[in-house]
């Protein structure tokens, strides 16, 4: 019997675990991707392409390999603990190769439509209009995976900025920013604050007369790089300090992350400070944000309150000549090839979990990796799929409209309740609960107990290591050999590549403690022998 036949619509990280999610449950996936080769928005190119993802050359993942691998698939382990973008396409180009997913991709195949067939409701089919070739044609697909992302369709709010349209000097979006060198002796501002705005000001800081970073509330700044010089998603990613996050209220675990943030440099000294807690908005990532302020090559500025056709005026009421401004404000959420109306999609982009849209008579579309993880996307839009198909295929059943739309509308009250009204934080995710959620859904949630029983090393590693996405391949269905071991070694990847200069004794005070543990061991050993 012929599986059913899956469009995937997009060949990034997303739509590369969803071939292979289809590939699983045995079902006929057929990747659709406009440009000519794989790895979407890993995929640098120096010119930009309307409608296609787009990063800067020196763009590096601000997740730690071990957090970002697919489930069955770890990097490789002399890859760096944070990967340039060429090393992610490296990596997808292995992960492709592996699992033989190249034969299911069409590239420069342009989807130009996808909408229900007349006989939708009872078979949950879709019309899919595919341009190659300057030609088009027509698909019909028993499923549809949306796997586009959000970062194509640039968000540029020059209605915000008064005198924008007659400021003589250069703007425009960092969506189209790719190297620094035309700028060269520019003065340039950067609104926004978010990673990438950080990333843009610290870079062209190098080759500026003068970089202003303009954010309307300010930030918390995090570091890559944690206690111990640990990657800080694996030391703050467990499931024990998930545990501790449940139990503790929300003002104490504020405290405790401004506290430790401020520690390592004054956020209101730095004019970084924000009016909101640590918890209710995205903060930044960046080590060498408080450095390039220190030393003057980046100035943090307020809002801006107009352009004229020289300069900027801020509302603190300073005035800056400039010669370029680059707005890092973000995307829309954008999928133009979808049938405008509300059977598939609501004005708020309503989905169960954030993959399936409530109100279609047959659960026959899923969006993956749609959504703001508070962690890495691989391993989440992995899972989202893994999730999909099996609902595709009938393992899986989702509630009724009512129960779905009930979740949907407490997920947002809580949102709405928890973080600032905006759209960074309005599909926000915490990347071990929701993972969780979707795992218990398939039936892969790791059990500890079960663990503690048959493994106790593992189980210690999985409660208190970080919640790497092998542990999703312990148990259930699409149960991986390797898991075990990936966990157990976690630590060793994270550490080799680091160690490109090997100490005899490592450091000093700790070969001496030891030294002395075992000497105050063996007199006591010895002096009980000789009591005895």
């Amino acid at each position: 019997m012929r599986g059913k036949r899956i469009a995937v619509i997009g060949a990034g990280v997303s739509g590369l675990g969803a071939i292979k999610s289809c590939l699983e449950e045995g079902l006929e996936p057929t990747c659709f991707e406009g440009s000519s080769d794989i790895g979407g928005l890993w995929r640098y190119e120096e010119k930009t392409d309307s409608g296609r993802p787009s990063i800067y050359k020196s763009v590096i993942c601000n997740t730690s390999k071990e957090m970002t691998a697919y489930s069955d698939f770890p990097f490789p382990d002399h890859y760096p603990n944070y990967v340039h973008n060429s090393r992610i396409l490296e990596y997808l180009r292995m992960y492709t190769k592996h699992f033989n997913l190249m034969k299911y991709i069409q590239f420069l195949s342009k989807i130009r439509g996808v909408r229900k067939r007349p006989d939708f409701s009872s078979t949950g089919q879709w019309d899919v209009v595919v341009e190659a070739e300057g030609k088009q044609k027509s698909y019909v697909f028993d499923g549809i995976m949306v796997c586009t992302g959000f970062y194509a369709d640039p968000f540029l709010p020059l209605h915000n900025f008064p005198g924008i349209k007659k400021f003589k000097g250069q703007y425009m979006h960092s969506w189209e920013y790719k190297i620094p060198e035309k700028f060269q002796g520019k003065r340039i501002i950067v609104i926004s604050i978010g990673n990438s705005a950080a990333d843009l000001a610290i870079e062209l800081s190098h080759v500026a007369t003068q970089v202003f970073l303009s954010t309307r509330r300010g930030t918390w700044i995090w570091c890559w790089v944690w206690d111990n010089g640990m990657p800080v998603d694996t030391v703050l990613l467990t499931r024990f300090n998930s545990v501790l996050n449940k139990l503790y209220p929300t003002f104490l675990i504020n405290r405790w992350a401004e506290n430790k943030l401020n520690a390592q440099f004054n956020h209101d000294i730095y004019g970084l400070q924000p009016q909101h807690r640590f918890l209710s908005y995205q903060n930044t990532l960046s080590d060498d944000l408080p450095n390039h302020i220190i030393s003057g090559r980046v100035l943090i500025k307020p809002n801006v309150r107009e352009f004229t056709e020289t300069s900027a005026i801020f509302e603190d009421g300073t005035e800056e000549d400039v010669d370029v401004v680059v707005f890092a404000t973000g995307y829309n959420f954008s999928f133009p090839f979808l049938e405008n109306n509300s059977t598939v999609l609501d004005s708020q982009l309503s989905m169960f979990k954030y993959v399936f849209p409530p109100q279609l008579e047959k659960p026959t579309l899923a969006f993956i990796g749609i959504l703001q993880p508070a962690g890495a996307i691989i391993p989440i839009s992995e899972l989202q799929s893994r999730w999909a198909v099996r609902v595709f295929k009938g393992l899986n059943k989702l509630p009724s409209v009512s129960d779905m739309v009930a979740d949907i509308t407490k997920k947002r009250k809580k949102i709405e309740k928890d973080f600032l009204n905006s759209p960074r934080t309005s599909r926000k995710v915490q990347y071990i609960d929701y993972m969780d959620e979707l795992a218990s859904e398939i039936g892969v949630k790791p059990s500890l107990f079960s663990l503690f029983l048959w493994d106790p090393k593992l189980a210690m590693e999985v409660f208190f290591g970080p919640c790497t996405p092998y542990q999703y391949r312990l148990q259930g269905p699409g149960k991986w050999d390797g898991a075990q071991r990936a966990i157990l070694t976690q630590k060793e990847q994270i550490i080799k590549p680091l160690r490109t200069r090997i100490l005899s004794c490592g450091q000093p005070v700790p070969c001496l403690f030891r030294s002395v543990c075992a000497a105050l061991l063996l007199l006591i050993l010895t002096l009980v022998i000789l009591r005895g």
